[in-house]
């Protein structure tokens, strides 16, 4: 089981949404945890607590685990995490380039059978998922 599939099984069977992970180096795994209600300190530590158990019987290697909510800027991963937030504006990275461009800032409009639909400056452009390197949500200040 990768790890991605074994955070998704253990945080949403504590009662969280898996948002993410990153691993920015020098052995830190961070998790992103989200649930309808929003995220404290006290979440966090449970989930700490709990996935440093199953690291250490599953054999994860990492030095530093940091658990956190999602933030403003929330990572966008999986289709229906584009759904949810249609009306929203997204920074999306491609890994194949459209049209010459990678980048796209826009307005999520759609999401059908695994295509965004992204209104960029008035234009609406789809785009496959599994094309999407990196999207996250551009925050409302």
């Amino acid at each position: 089981m990768n790890i991605e599939d074994l955070l998704e099984k253990t945080v949403t069977g504590l009662g969280y949404e898996f948002v993410g992970l990153e691993r920015p180096g020098s052995g830190l795994l961070r998790i992103f945890i989200d649930k309808a209600t929003g995220i404290v300190v006290e979440d966090c530590a449970l989930v700490s607590n709990h996935l440093s158990r199953v690291f250490a019987v599953e054999g994860v290697d990492f030095d530093h685990l940091e658990i956190s909510s999602p933030g403003l800027d929330r990572m966008l991963r999986k289709e229906q995490d584009f759904a949810r937030f249609c009306g929203e504006t997204a920074r999306v990275k491609l890994r194949v380039p459209q049209n010459g461009q990678r980048n796209f800032v826009g307005i999520l409009r759609n999401v059908i059978d695994g295509n965004l639909k992204l209104e960029v400056d008035g234009e609406l452009l789809e785009f496959q998922i599994g094309n999407i390197e990196k999207s996250r949500l551009v925050p409302r200040i």
